[in-house]
């Protein structure tokens, strides 16, 4: 938490600080005192581009100064009715108009009272000239290719700095380098001059920055001859050569100039940056050095600019004063020159004297120390005048020091100490105030502070008293001064109370006493409960690239709850307060969400609390967790035929301790460049021995693990390769393919390369019938497969598969059994008979057929059937073969799902892996009538008042002959209550129609209606319909659908129930419910009903109402309906039906148990066969 502290800690130092520096004296404005200068102007400059010149001069004291100025050291008035005053000041301006220059100068402001006269320091206002060079008629200059030349500037003097260029016409930089170079007088000069510099546009810019100003020289023109020494045939090349070594001379130099002689003296301030520049003509162009006589130049500060023309050292000290070098030199010579650097400093204070308030006969002393290069001299002044125009009795003036003896209030005055040398002066002032009055306690009565637990508290009560007073605090109903080590009264009379609690609330007075008198104030402390912060979660270990989100809960005094501010920081530099502008990192408030957490990303995390009284911090360690670096540094040792030892050394874990490495290896030569696992080491160990196959040239590499990952691969290891071996192992897998009839193809899984061990690889295959005394057979192959011929039809064989290659066999292999190829079965099961169980299903029985016949292992029996006729019209069928296998040795299955009332013909095969078998001769059966489907509709077709006229459909199956219909019908109105169930017998089947009567009027009835053959009545179709109400409207069905109106109304209320319908879908897509089991419970299918009565028993549902009615069952006086039989009890468990050539043809479908009832529309069940 160490880095989230040093805020607060920061904090309390500023305030033991403050509290320790503010006791110097300060006089209240209500007690007299000699005026303080406190606004002053330094230099001023009057830039032409300015509104106005302001010259400032503040000063307090009381009574209230007045100012007066003098310029260049006579009385300045202001009579220039331009000048402008303030009122209660000494400022003026100096508007921008007109000639100011008469103004320039330096000033000074005097502000005086009665007590004394208050001077400030120079103020110099410099009114600067327009800088212009002189109007001039510059002659030509012409010189010989190889001379020097020095081009002069001159610049105009203006308001520095000052900046010189050299430029062409069209402001292009004349170019400088070894031969070229600028002064910083801003002459141009050249070592020697070639062709190329000829040119009549020098032109020398001058640029005054702070004045805006650029002002250009007269252009210079500048010829170079060149030499003509050589002949005319000579080329170019040669004539400059000679040309040069004509005029080719040892260095001179050129800066300093030739009449300062040897050597030459600079004298440069302390701290400004010193310049040197030496440069010398000559051929070939000199070189040019420096090094300081006697010792070394200053490293870090010192600079060679201007290809080492000019020395630069910054920032000079005393230590750099001495004899500098600057050594120009060519093949043909050197030339020096010695600077001898002086370095001087202006007046610094050293000690500087203080102002202080005094009491009557008391004494006193003022302190005026400086220093400088040459040393300063001191001088006194009183109310700005010499001090010895100013003598009291028993005073002591040394030029560094007043003394006072039994000060008395004409001592009151301002002292002023002025230090000076060549370079300038320095003033500073101290004010001497003797005065005699009583406590003036400046802290307000009644102010109120506060504080939370653990915290000091600062109670104030600043006062001036003069002679000095003595301060002491006290609780108000204690009534006596605080004791003890946790109070602490400074000298400026603030309290301070250490580790506070609640019992220090309350009222305190502060008392200050001096020998003239006292004066108290009282003080209100009130203390707030600390802040508390809780960085969640603690001390997280995230992975890389995940969220991290850290939360900070605090807990505030209600005061501070409104200058509560939190913020985040990490490894103690703060964050901005909405995070990074990337979005990466957000800062809402208390939360700290961090996306795609990167290892930069760990660290301590610290949330602080900031509130108006108090600070608080907590810290959560981020431990950002990576997979780990590769390993590094493999390594191979102890090399052996058949293992290695691989060594290396961990990367980093990226904070999760490595759990294992897994170590990989490259050398598959069927496969190049794959790489395959070999083996795990424990994270721990870094070193393992490696279990190798002959003949392979490996290679390895490493992977590290921890809980977040695997690493990258390391970089692969050294090659190993082992020599070649005779095989280890022998093929597996040894099986027969389906083949012909005495054939065997013998197959197996080959040898993977890493399992060859050597070249050559080969597969020497033996074999013989199985318990012959016999030899073995022998082949040897290149690939996995063997064709052999039998003498016998699925006979079994003992084979063995042996690997071998150029070095050796492989192990002694096992022996196995095959069988050679499969024959179909060449017999046909003898049908014994079909027994019918009932309408839709039947069971055969036959013969099975000789081991012997079969040719190959059987796997079962195959029943094909086919409907010839119908019995209950006589038409005949098209042959549709349906077919059910039954698999292993039996003799007899079940057939179901059969037509009922029709002819059959049946045939039983056998087949075995290779197919099925003959088919025996069919078998011909009949089935019996069944029960009816329900009719294909029912509806009411005409309704009044107490009648209603049903109408229907035949059934889609009859299943036998029809004997008539049950026709069933019950009241259902809007009730619980349901009526009596009433059965109709209707015994001439060829009537599709029934009228009803005696029914009662506008009464809602449900109609069941089922079809019955001799064999009894099938499943219920249903219908509701409600019988007419009484009066106009009974009577009118017949001829009431043929009227127009009728029709209109029709087609609004088929609208209306359109619309309704609408809602309805829509209410339902939004979550709304419709209850189908409460209309099921109220108009209930009797069949249904009769259903749950007889299986569940008394079982009901508590969350519905029982109905009051009973019900009489719909199975009285009918036979129990036959189901279909399901092919779990009959057929073979691949829940499939096959056709004549024994493919799929679908699953068969059932019905409920027997003694079930179906209502309309139920589904089927799907039944799965078995044996």
């Amino acid at each position: 938490m160490e880095p989230c502290l040093n805020g607060r800690r920061l904090i309390i130092s500023l305030i033991f600080f403050l509290l320790k520096f503010s006791t110097a004296i300060e006089i209240p404005p209500s007690v007299q005192q000699v005026p303080t200068i406190i606004k002053q102007s330094k230099v001023q400059v009057a830039f032409p581009f300015d509104e106005y010149f302001q010259i400032e001069c503040e000063a307090k004291g009381n009574p209230e100064p007045t100012f007066t100025w003098t310029k260049d050291g006579n009385p300045f008035y202001f009579t220039d009715h331009r000048i402008i005053t303030s009122n209660n000041s000494g400022t003026f301006r100096i508007p921008n108009e007109g000639h100011i220059s008469h103004f320039q100068g330096k000033y000074r402001c005097f502000a005086s009272n009665k007590l004394g006269i208050a001077m400030s320091e120079e103020i110099e206002f410099i009114v600067p000239s327009v800088p212009k060079f002189p109007k001039e008629k510059i002659d030509p200059l012409e010189v010989e290719e190889g001379d020097p030349i020095v081009l002069p500037c001159n610049p105009p003097k203006g308001l520095p700095p000052l900046h010189i260029y050299w430029m062409n016409i069209e402001l292009e930089h004349i170019e400088q380098d070894e031969r070229v170079y600028m002064s910083q007088k801003g002459d141009l000069y050249f070592a020697n001059v070639e062709e190329k510099d000829s040119r009549n546009d020098y032109c020398c810019f001058a640029a005054f920055p702070r004045l805006r100003t650029i002002v250009q020289k007269m252009p210079m023109k500048l010829t170079v001859n060149s030499l003509k020494h050589a002949n005319d045939s000579s080329s170019s090349t040669e004539i400059g050569s000679k040309a040069n070594s004509i005029k080719q001379r040892k260095p001179k130099l050129l800066l300093p100039p030739t009449e300062s002689g040897s050597e030459s003296s600079i004298t440069i301030l302390k701290g400004e940056t010193l310049l040197l520049e030496c440069f010398a003509e000559g051929l070939p162009t000199p070189q040019v050095d420096w090094n300081k006589i006697g010792g070394d130049l200053p490293k870090g500060r010192e600079t060679k600019e201007n290809y080492g023309k000019t020395l630069k050292i910054e920032n000079v000290s005393y230590q750099d004063k001495g004899n500098y070098r600057c050594t120009a030199s060519n093949f043909l010579g050197t030339a020096t020159h010695d600077f001898h650097v002086i370095v001087e400093e202006p007046p610094r204070w050293t000690k500087k004297p203080q102002s202080a308030v005094y009491s009557t006969g008391s004494n006193g002393i003022l302190l005026c120390e400086a220093e400088g290069e040459p040393q300063p001299t001191i001088k006194w002044r009183v109310n700005g005048s010499p001090i010895d125009n100013h003598p009291f009795a028993g005073d002591v003036v040394f030029p560094r020091e007043i003394s006072f003896t039994n000060l008395q209030p004409n001592h009151t005055a301002v002292y002023q100490c002025e230090a000076s040398n060549v370079h300038g002066t320095i003033l500073a002032s101290a004010n001497v105030d003797v005065v005699d009055v009583r406590p003036l306690i400046q802290t307000k009565d009644g102010e109120n502070y506060a504080t939370v637990v653990g915290y000091s508290a600062f109670l104030h009560c600043e006062f001036f008293a003069s002679p000095e007073a003595v301060v002491s605090w006290q609780k108000v109903e204690e009534a006596k001064p605080l004791e003890g080590r946790r109070y602490h009264v400074y000298d400026n009379g603030t309290l301070q109370i250490n580790r506070t609690t609640e019992e220090d609330a309350g009222s305190y007075s502060c008392w200050v006493e001096n020998a003239i008198g006292k004066t108290a104030v009282t003080a209100n402390l009130d203390i707030r409960n600390a802040t508390q912060l809780r960085v969640s979660p603690k001390n997280p270990r995230i992975p890389k690239l995940h969220m991290l989100e850290l939360h900070c809960e605090s807990k505030c005094d209600l005061h501070l709850k409104h200058s509560l501010k939190l913020s985040w920081s990490k490894d103690g530099e703060a964050f901005e307060i909405n995070g990074t502008e990337d979005g990466r990192i957000i800062i809402d408030g208390a939360n700290l969400t961090i996306s795609n957490v990167t290892l930069e990303d760990q660290g301590i995390y610290c949330c602080s609390a900031l509130t108006a009284l108090d600070s608080a911090a907590d810290i959560t360690q981020v431990t950002v967790l990576d997979v780990p670096d590769p390993p590094e540094n493999l390594h191979l040792s102890e090399r052996q035929n058949r293992s290695v030892r691989l060594s290396w050394e961990a990367g980093d874990d990226h904070n999760s301790n490595i759990s294992e490495y897994i170590v990989e290896f490259e050398g598959n030569k069927e496969d190049p460049g794959r790489w395959e696992e070999l083996t795990r080491v424990q994270g721990k160990k870094t070193t393992v021995i490696l279990p190798l196959a002959p003949f392979v040239r490996y290679q390895f590499r490493v992977i590290a693990v921890n809980e977040v990952g695997r690493s990258q691969p390391s970089q692969p290891s050294d090659h190993h390769e082992t020599p070649p071996a005779a095989p280890d192992r022998n093929p597996q897998n040894i099986r027969v393919q389906a083949s012909q009839p005495k054939e065997m193809i013998i197959k197996w899984e080959p040898l993977k390369s890493m399992e060859q061990n050597g070249p050559g690889l080969e597969y020497r295959v033996t074999w013989k019938p199985q318990g012959a005394p016999v030899e073995w057979e022998e082949e040897t192959v290149t690939n996995h497969t063997l064709r052999v011929m039998t003498p016998a039809v699925y006979a079994p064989y003992d084979v063995k598969v042996q690997a071998i290659n150029q070095l050796g066999s492989g192990p002694a292999p096992q022996s196995v059994t095959l069988y050679s190829g499969e024959d179909y079965p060449d017999t046909a099961p003898v049908i014994h008979g079909v027994d019918v169980i009932n309408s839709t299903l039947v069971k055969v029985t036959w013969s099975t057929i000789p081991k012997d016949r079969v040719h190959g292992r059987l796997k079962g029996y195959q029943i094909n059937w086919w409907k010839t006729k119908s019995l209950l019209d006589g038409r005949t069928h098209p042959k549709e073969v349906n077919v059910l296998r039954f698999s292993g040795q039996r003799n007899s299955g079940m057939v179901p799902s059969l037509d009922a009332f029709s002819e059959f013909h049946l045939t039983v095969l056998a087949y075995n892996s290779k197919g099925a078998g003959p088919e025996s001769e069919p078998y011909i059966f009949q089935t019996p009538e069944g029960v009816p489907e329900q009719p294909t509709f029912l509806k009411v077709i005409k309704v009044d008042k107490d009648t209603a006229t049903l109408s229907w459909g035949l059934p889609k199956k009859l299943n036998g002959n029809l004997t008539g219909y049950l026709l069933q019908y019950q009241i259902i109105n809007d009730t619980y209550e349901i009526g009596e169930l009433n059965d109709i017998n209707i015994t001439t089947p060829s009537k599709p129609s029934w009228h009803l009567s005696n029914l009662n009027a506008t009464t809602k009835y449900k109609f069941y209606l089922r079809a019955c053959t001799s064999r009894g009545c099938g499943k219920p179709i249903t219908e509701e319909s409600s019988t007419l109400g009484e009066g106009k409207y009974a009577g009118l069905y017949d001829d009431i659908s043929t009227q127009g109106w009728f029709i209109g109304l029709m087609c609004a209320i088929a609208l209306l129930t359109l619309v309704l319908l609408t809602v309805c879908f829509v209410k339902r897509n939004r979550g709304g419910k419709y209850s189908v089991k409460e209309k099921e419970d109220l108009h209930p299918d009797p069949e249904i009903q009769s259903v749950k009565d007889e299986t569940f028993g008394e079982y009901s549902d508590s969350d519905e109402k029982p109905l009051k009615g009973s019900l009489r069952s719909l199975n009285r006086d009918m036979q129990p309906t036959e189901s279909a039989d399901s092919l779990v009890e009959y057929g073979e468990g691949d829940h499939a039906l096959f056709n004549e050539d024994g493919s799929f043809i679908g699953a068969y479908a059932g019905s409920k148990e027997k003694g079930s009832v179906e209502s309309n529309g139920s589904s089927t069940a799907t039944f799965p066969l078995r044996a």
